[in-house]
């Protein structure tokens, strides 16, 4: 390990709490019962503040920390432990004393049990301001200060156009369609689904339908769904051949005006087959653009709040014809586009040749000639050439080399759209000690109900 690396968490196992001779409660909602170790007994506690995934922190009379499913800062409540670890206990609620002001009734029936959303007990103001301050413990963590005061909202429900489904049978013979449960690899089977975009929610019964005329549905690994502006897709993992349920999977897409794509075996390199042309729209300096892209793709699945982060990015940067702009993790040409319909010339670097080829498609079919592209490996290569502005979109890991070398650099503007608050803050120290100085930054909630937190920050060299 390098001077000044820090040293990875050190995985710690459960240990087993002694089984009471006494009856206890069930296991908590979304918790495995044969993974649960129950202690008997109760703690009386008093909630003091969410954690950065949204469980309750509170502390027991003995000084340790314990996370707390569904509990909100202020709630005194009554738990039970499920699991004992080695600094901190997790818990979940068996009655509770006080509620707190921000509490609301979860919309969805399966909430507590479905792993896909974590906070719909939680106001969505509320949700804005726990996210928000999530972001400034970050930086604070690192030295840094940040003032986040726009947010980039949507509908609370309904905007997910992008969804996987698992399909299992379980030792019932029950068949299953859902998501994961809550911290569990078991499929939870669901029937609703309100986070997702109506036009895929009201596929959830026919689906149900579908998978109980299966000869195979053991064969089916998951389903994707998803919504593009010009179409509704279902894209099959068939693990094997099966000829009679793929001819039902057909007859389905056309009976409910869905396109059908199967991709076959289980490797990740596998095919897709039955592609068509899907895409979405961005309007830029009065124009409308037109973003072609395929499943398998990044793209954003919130519509309303990516158009709102492209608007928000450009406006920001404020880009003049001529302004020579480098788009790093680029995908379709989410960014490159509306820079390039403002008249900068943009040079986009993604990971992978086929989304270059996408991204030069993209730019061909709306007449953009200022984008040139080229595939590179972003975790080492050398930022090379000079540029008036950066934008990245990094993944989870964010973008330690990139910053490093712009440190470096007399780039005036850089743009960070980031997926993770934790990397976006120590990439900043980086720019920071290089001599940016961060001047926007906008919390994006592209996950309402759930602990997700995007942001978009904007440096510029002092």
């Amino acid at each position: 390990m390098g001077l000044g690396q820090r040293r990875p968490p050190r995985k710690v196992k459960p240990r087993a709490i002694r089984a009471p001779q006494t009856p206890v409660v069930s296991a908590p909602s979304g918790v495995a019962a044969d993974s649960v170790q129950h202690d008997d007994s109760v703690l009386s506690l008093t909630i003091e503040r969410l954690g950065h995934d949204g469980r309750g922190i509170a502390r027991a009379p003995s000084g340790k920390t314990v996370f707390v499913d569904q509990a909100l800062p202020g709630e005194q409540v009554d738990v039970r432990i499920h699991h004992q670890r080695g600094r901190f206990d997790e818990a979940h609620v068996i009655a509770r004393t006080t509620s707190s002001p921000d509490r609301v009734e979860p919309a969805c029936a399966h909430f507590g049990v479905c792993g896909g959303c974590a906070l719909q007990h939680l106001a969505p103001d509320a949700q804005l301001a726990h996210k928000r301050q999530v972001l400034i413990e970050h930086f604070e963590r690192e030295g840094l200060s940040i003032d986040p005061q726009q947010a980039l909202t949507s509908t609370p429900y309904g905007y997910r156009r992008r969804a996987r489904l698992g399909v299992n049978v379980d030792r019932q013979g029950n068949r299953l369609l859902g998501y994961r449960r809550h911290r569990s690899d078991r499929v939870c089977g669901i029937t609703m689904c309100l986070v997702l975009a109506p036009a895929l929610e009201r596929l959830l019964q026919p689906l149900h339908a579908l998978i109980e005329q299966l000869e195979a549905p053991r064969q089916v690994g998951h389903i994707e769904l998803l919504e593009a502006d010009n179409a509704r897709c279902i894209v099959v993992r068939q693990l094997r051949d099966q000829p009679d349920d793929e001819a039902l999977w057909t007859a389905f897409g056309d009976a409910h005006d869905v396109h059908v794509m199967f991709v076959r075996g289980k490797g990740e390199q596998a095919a897709l087959e039955g592609a068509t042309d899907l895409s979405y729209q961005l309007d830029v300096a009065g124009r409308s653009l037109t973003l072609g892209f395929q499943p398998g793709d990044f793209f954003q699945v919130n519509r309303d709040v990516n158009r709102q982060l492209v608007s928000t990015t450009l406006e920001w940067l404020a880009p003049r014809a001529g302004t020579v702009v480098l788009d790093l993790f680029a995908g379709v040409g989410n960014f490159s586009l509306g820079l390039a319909a403002m008249g900068a010339k943009v040079h986009a670097l993604e990971g992978q040749q086929v989304m270059v080829e996408r991204l030069l498609d993209n730019a061909q079919r709306n007449g953009l000639d200022g984008v040139t592209a080229a595939a590179a490996d972003l975790t080492r290569v050398p930022v090379q050439g000079d540029y008036h502005a950066v934008v990245l979109d990094p993944p989870r890991d964010g973008a330690r080399a990139v910053c490093e070398q712009l440190a470096k650099r007399p780039v005036s503007s850089i743009a960070y759209v980031s997926c993770n608050p934790a990397t976006l803050a120590r990439d900043a120290a980086q720019l920071a000690k290089g001599g940016y100085r961060l001047t926007h930054a906008a919390v994006v909630d592209m996950f309402p109900q759930t602990a997700h937190l995007e942001t978009l920050a904007v440096f510029e060299r002092r």
